[in-house]
């Protein structure tokens, strides 16, 4: 019970801090103004973000050192995870490793797609209740990318734009087929 309540508590902390850095990282790609937003995320992740932007700094658009970061974070929750339940890496390290670092590279995927999820279906309530909310633009600028070619596609019906609903099931299909079975490929390599 007591390893149970501390992968608990690996796993909910690790996955809160890596998704402050991966929001981190899609704001600043997407060059969204967070606003409150963006001034706690930096809050939250500067103390780490800051030294490793010298280390691997920005490449354009993209912050290399938050991204990054949030993928060690997944690494090291894996790591964790294995100690906790007495799964060393002995026999095939280099094996283990590999498939321990595309798992975490899974995880950053999943936490992508929630993101998204939970974006889309922010801006649909919002445009239902609050269409002018100060949120309408971030959630605006975030969903934009992942909507346009829904859009392309599918014209609105009645003048009600379906292509949330297209990107919602398509993310819970990526969520479901491709990334669930790498992940049992990948776990079957582990000790």
């Amino acid at each position: 019970m007591l390893i149970q309540a501390a992968a608990f508590l690996i796993t909910t902390f690790s996955d809160l801090f890596a998704l402050a850095l991966l929001l981190r990282f899609l704001l600043h790609w997407q060059r969204v103004p967070g606003g409150q937003l963006a001034q706690f995320l930096a809050a939250l992740t500067d103390w780490v973000v800051r030294p490793a932007q010298r280390l691997v700094p920005t490449r354009g658009q993209f912050d290399v050192a938050s991204l990054l970061l949030a993928w060690l974070t997944e690494l090291l929750e894996l790591w964790l995870l294995l100690q906790l339940g007495g799964r060393p890496l002995a026999p095939a390290v280099g094996v283990a490793v590999v498939a321990l670092a595309a798992l975490a590279l899974l995880q950053l995927v999943r936490i992508a797609i929630y993101i998204a999820m939970a974006a889309l279906i922010a801006q649909a309530v919002l445009s239902w209740l609050n269409p002018y909310s100060p949120f309408a633009p971030l959630l605006d600028s975030m969903t934009r990318p992942l909507l346009r070619p829904f859009r392309r596609l599918l014209p609105p019906v009645a003048n009600v734009d379906l292509s949330p609903l297209f990107a919602l099931v398509v993310a819970e299909l990526l969520l479901i087929l491709p990334v669930a079975w790498l992940e049992l490929a990948l776990g079957r390599l582990l000790p």
